[in-house]
This record gives structure tokens, C-alpha cells and sequence, in this order.
């Protein structure tokens, strides 16, 4: 029997419009992550880019008998990720436009506030399951600003060693926001569609 994560795109399409679960959740999980980060990178708000992927695979469950790819799986689902996005960006800026209600300036600042405290846990969060000594420099280059050079100087190692730690450390941060961010996402489609 053939493990379904080695399955390329077309056969995993093929199952899903045999209504195959498994073939949507293998596509989910191999494009999701970086659909994820593409999308966070170009919004300003991470609630936004958990609706927009939302709507994206209900869209591709939902659509699965009519689907007509013309290109693979992975342009077809960029192109749609940055339609998406630039159909929201252009909905926010005529919101902002033509809105007559004006956000309250404390309400709208308590939000961002919040949001940004759980950014900011959430990466707290990730930095203390590093190792100490990847931790230790990340948070030299990061928060003290010292240069890479300095760093390496200051701890007795080579440059390489401290950019080897301070990308090992920057991965492993972007790993675990868009794990976090992909869970919310996929528990919200699992338990509602």
C-alpha cells in the first residue's frame, strides 16, 4: 500500500474528488505552512491570514468535484492566496474610505495591544524551548544588538558559528508561530466543516 504523503498533487486532487479526507489533509499539511507565511507577510493583522487560508481550503473541499487545475497544485494555490490578498487589502482600504464610523482610538488600541502581547508570548514561548546557548545569542543579536562579531568575541566562538545559531534560532521561530498559527486553522476546519 502507498504511503499518501508521497503522493504527488495530481493523484492527491484525483482522491479528493473521490471525497478522500486524508488526500485534503496531506495537501493541507504540505502547502499550509508556507501559504501561511506568505500571507502573514503581506497582512497586517495574523486574524486575517488564519481567515483568509480558512476560506481557502473550505473553498478547495468545497469545490473539489469542479476543480480544473491548469497549472500544479502549488501555483494554483499561491495565485489564489494572493488574490485573496489583495482583495482584502482593497476591502480594507474602501472600509477605512468610505466608513462613516470611526474606530474609538482605545478601543482600537486595547486591541492591538492585546494582539501584540500574544505575539509577543507566543515568541517567548518559542524562544524557551531553544537550547541556552542558541537562546543566549539570539537574544544578544536581538534584543542587546550587538553585532555578530561582538557576539562571537564576547562567547569565544567563530562568526559562522553565531550566524549557524542565530538562523537555527530564527527557524526554529518561524516554525513554531506558523505551527501555531496552522493549528487554529485546521482545528477550526476539522470541528466545523
Amino acid at each position: 500500500m502507498t504511503d499518501i504523503n508521497n503522493l504527488s498533487d495530481d493523484e492527491l486532487l484525483v482522491l479528493i474528488k473521490k471525497d478522500d479526507g486524508a488526500a485534503f489533509t496531506t495537501i493541507y499539511n504540505r502547502y499550509a505552512g508556507s501559504l501561511a507565511a506568505f500571507a502573514g507577510a503581506k497582512l497586517y493583522h495574523l486574524e486575517d491570514a488564519r481567515d483568509l487560508l480558512h476560506d481557502l481550503f473550505i473553498k478547495l473541499w468545497e469545490d473539489r468535484y469542479n476543480l480544473n487545475i491548469d497549472t500544479n497544485l502549488k501555483n494554483y494555490l499561491f495565485s489564489a492566496v494572493r488574490y485573496k490578498v489583495i482583495d482584502k487589502i482593497r476591502k480594507n482600504v474602501i472600509r477605512q474610505d468610505y466608513s462613516p464610523v470611526t474606530h474609538n482610538s482605545e478601543d482600537y488600541g486595547a486591541q492591538h495591544q492585546l494582539e501584540a502581547k500574544e505575539l509577543q508570548l507566543a515568541i517567548e514561548q518559542s524562544l524557551n524551548q531553544l537550547a541556552p546557548r542558541t537562546k543566549e545569542i539570539f537574544l544578544l543579536s536581538r534584543h542587546q544588538h550587538q553585532s555578530i562579531s561582538e557576539i562571537a568575541q564576547m562567547l569565544g566562538l567563530s562568526e559562522q558559528t553565531v550566524k549557524n545559531q542565530i538562523s537555527a534560532a530564527l527557524k526554529h521561530l518561524r516554525q513554531q508561530l506558523n505551527t501555531a498559527l496552522l493549528s487554529s486553522i485546521f482545528i477550526y476546519w476539522w470541528f466545523y466543516y
